[in-house]
């Protein structure tokens, strides 16, 4: 499993975590302060660092800048901070994922696993199974009932990203900023166009989704099929 550095102030928050991680397989090394934090980063060099933004001798946002300035570790930041401009200030300062408290660490344990599996930390990542749908992530395929899927690169990058978040809404802004690297003045459309044709090889539609549900006014999601 992992090395993970848990930086928390929030000491309820911080040993479950950390204890939920432990239990998981995964090497947790735990810290309340950005200093600290930073200290633990450089000495245990993890595979993957928990990151809160309300810390209380630094801000988390500079954190995040120091980190990156010493490494290229995978970041989860998980905070109470919920506004789109922070959601995408973050991911565009370096950040890999970003969970809004409050969050139950079923959730968080599928973000570890998934930003894992893009920084190799896991080895060659396993295909997500979503009903009868299959995504190869290694080989870059996927199947629907054991058909393959005749995707475009986006589209695989869209479906990839939705199955590693199978059952979470993802807004359409946070789709721009991760499949199509466009934190600022990227077009919903683009999405809405995309999430269309995926729709129809999927051999559904808006109307009548199986995999694919919109959330609307927030995003959209995959599902496990019912039935």
């Amino acid at each position: 499993m992992a090395s993970i550095v848990i930086i928390e102030d929030e000491q309820r928050i911080r040993e479950l975590v950390a204890r939920f991680l432990a239990d998981r397989g995964h090497d947790v090394e735990s810290t309340a302060t950005a200093m600290e934090g930073l200290q633990a980063v450089v000495r245990v060099s993890p595979e993957l660092v928990i990151l809160d933004m309300g810390l209380p001798d630094l801000d988390g946002s500079e954190l995040l800048k120091m980190i990156r300035a010493v490494s290229e570790v995978p970041i989860i930041v998980a905070t109470a901070r919920s506004e789109d401009r922070d959601v995408i200030r973050t991911l565009d300062s370096g950040a890999d994922d970003y969970l809004v408290k409050p969050f139950s660490v079923d959730q968080l344990e599928a973000r570890v696993r998934a930003v894992l599996r893009r920084a190799g930390a896991e080895g060659r990542p396993g295909p997500l199974k979503v009903g009868d749908l299959v995504v190869d992530v290694a080989a870059r395929e996927a199947r629907l009932g054991g058909e393959p899927l005749d995707l475009s690169p986006k589209e695989f990058d869209l479906l990839r990203f939705l199955a590693e978040r199978t059952g979470e809404v993802v807004s359409k802004r946070e789709l721009l900023a991760e499949v199509w690297r466009q934190p600022y003045g990227g077009s919903e459309k683009t999405v809405d166009v995309h999430i269309s044709w995926l729709r129809k090889k999927l051999g559904e539609s808006a109307a009548e989704s199986r995999y694919l549900q919109t959330v609307f006014g927030v995003g959209v999601k995959l599902v496990q099929p019912e039935g």
